[in-house]
């Protein structure tokens, strides 16, 4: 195994718009589906709302100075759609372009690669009203907004995204509705994926008309590191159905043109798929010039026991009769357990799966209870090690062949953590949401030398 990483390899942090943005009713800018559901009482913890964040919008260069200091050759952002478009359809918002232009100018005059991505998860409410993702016409619009962004910063972005987690869109959307636009309809979750699916496809299109030939376009998923408990043939088939929901309904298409058949027979009772019409996995595959993964814990499978239903509803549509396990070993602050076997896992099984294909990892770190001691300090021990321990799993995947760029880490800052609001803090930069003032933890202070040294130390 490698102890070095290669040169160029580059470092970075990552954020999402409505997660840190706030300025929510500035400059143009109108609701996005999670502006809707964390204004629902009862759907986001302590009734957290993004409406303030953590005032990136306001205090972007301040953020850039940050990342500097801390040696980042790297920050993937996303544009909130709603702020850029603000139906969702039509022309584009000046104000929310410039914006974005002013960030990623300050980015560049700092050395810094601006890496962008489209879409994380804030659909233009008005959108939603007229069907949402479940609706083909959303990936026409999505489509379209590509283009506008694209053709406004193209000049001066190189590494672009399509959509980061789709399904989360789809299942934590529209399937247990734990996630905006919180509808629970099996049926309506399935044609939200196809149609995220081939939103990525219109959508890489519209970026490949409008940007330089040196532009490089991606998706980002988080594909499950999913094991089964046992090796019965039916815990490997409980495996089986929850690595064709929750990875392959995306990579068959993305990668390979096709949906899965067995993910196809497994759901027959909820769909019978004709809302894939002739073409769409052949524009669903359009070529990549890298693939993000985001990672964060394994899950671990086995076929239930006691022919109880699964509990309702589900993120799995179709998935009834596989029970879930907590894998073993330390725990984030978020139950997740700590397990960077499962990264070197997914970098390998891209690296055998789509030969030649660049990885990123475009999200990876864990949320704790960080607070500052009496000197204002914060120190994250867990953290320093949760991440030492997945950047060994990369250099590992390095030695044994996988193509990896860059490594992300998440997040940047502490922020709005979708439906647990602020109580979960993922941050390498401390924020205190009474003052907005920042303070870079002692694993921010530790990524620093490992930037610096190009190693673990």
């Amino acid at each position: 195994m490698p102890t070095t990483f290669p040169p160029g390899f580059v470092w970075g942090a990552a954020t999402a718009a409505y997660q840190v943005e706030g300025a929510v009713h500035e400059d143009g800018r109108t609701p996005s589906i999670w502006d809707t559901f964390s204004h629902t009482p009862g759907k986001v913890l302590n009734g957290d709302t993004g409406d303030t964040a953590t005032d990136h919008y306001h205090r972007y260069a301040e953020d850039v100075r940050l990342m500097a200091a801390l040696g980042l050759g790297a920050y993937r952002f996303s544009v909130s759609w709603p702020r850029v478009q603000p139906t969702g359809s039509g022309p584009a918002s000046p104000k929310g372009l410039d914006f974005y232009r002013r960030l990623v100018d300050e980015l560049l005059a700092h050395g810094i690669k601006p890496v962008l991505t489209l879409y994380h998860w804030d659909l233009p409410q008005e959108l939603e009203t007229a069907g949402g993702w479940p609706a083909r016409e959303t990936a026409y619009r999505f489509a379209d907004y590509a283009g506008l962004v694209a053709r406004a910063l193209g000049d001066r972005v190189e590494c672009w995204a399509t959509l980061n987690e789709p399904w989360c869109s789809a299942f934590l959307g529209y399937a247990s509705g734990v996630h905006a636009p919180g509808r629970t309809d099996d049926a309506a979750a399935l044609r939200a994926a196809h149609h995220l699916n081939l939103a990525h496809g219109l959508g890489a299109q519209a970026l490949r008309a409008a940007l330089p030939r040196r532009a490089r376009v991606a998706v980002v998923l988080n594909p499950n590191a999913v094991r089964a408990r046992t090796t019965s043939p039916a815990d490997l088939d409980a495996q089986r159905r929850i690595d064709a929901l929750s990875t392959r309904i995306f990579t068959g298409p993305m990668l390979h043109g096709a949906y899965p058949a067995d993910l196809i027979d497994d759901t027959a009772g909820i769909t019978d798929w004709s809302f894939v019409r002739d073409g769409d996995t052949s524009v669903i595959k359009h070529p990549l010039d890298w693939l993000g993964i985001n990672y964060y814990t394994p899950s671990v499978v086995s076929a239930a026991t006691d022919n109880r239903p699964s509990p309702a509803p589900s993120p799995y549509p179709g998935a009834q009769g596989v029970a879930f396990h907590q894998p073993p070993g330390p725990r984030t602050a978020m139950d997740w357990t700590v397990d960077p076997s499962g990264l070197y896992d997914l970098l390998m099984r891209f690296t055998r799966e789509a030969p030649g294909l660049p990885l990123a990892v475009s999200e990876n770190g864990a949320a704790y209870d960080d607070k500052p001691d009496g000197r204002g300090a914060v120190h994250d021990p867990d953290r320093i090690a949760y991440l030492r321990g997945h950047f060994d799993a990369v250099l590992r995947a390095l030695g044994d062949g996988a193509d990896v760029w860059g490594y992300f880490v998440w997040s940047l800052l502490d922020n709005f953590e979708w439906a647990y609001g602020y109580s979960k803090r993922f941050g390498i930069v401390y924020v205190d949401y009474a003052t907005l003032s920042r303070t870079v933890k002692g694993s921010g202070e530790w990524y620093r030398g490992v930037i610096r040294a190009g190693r673990v130390g």
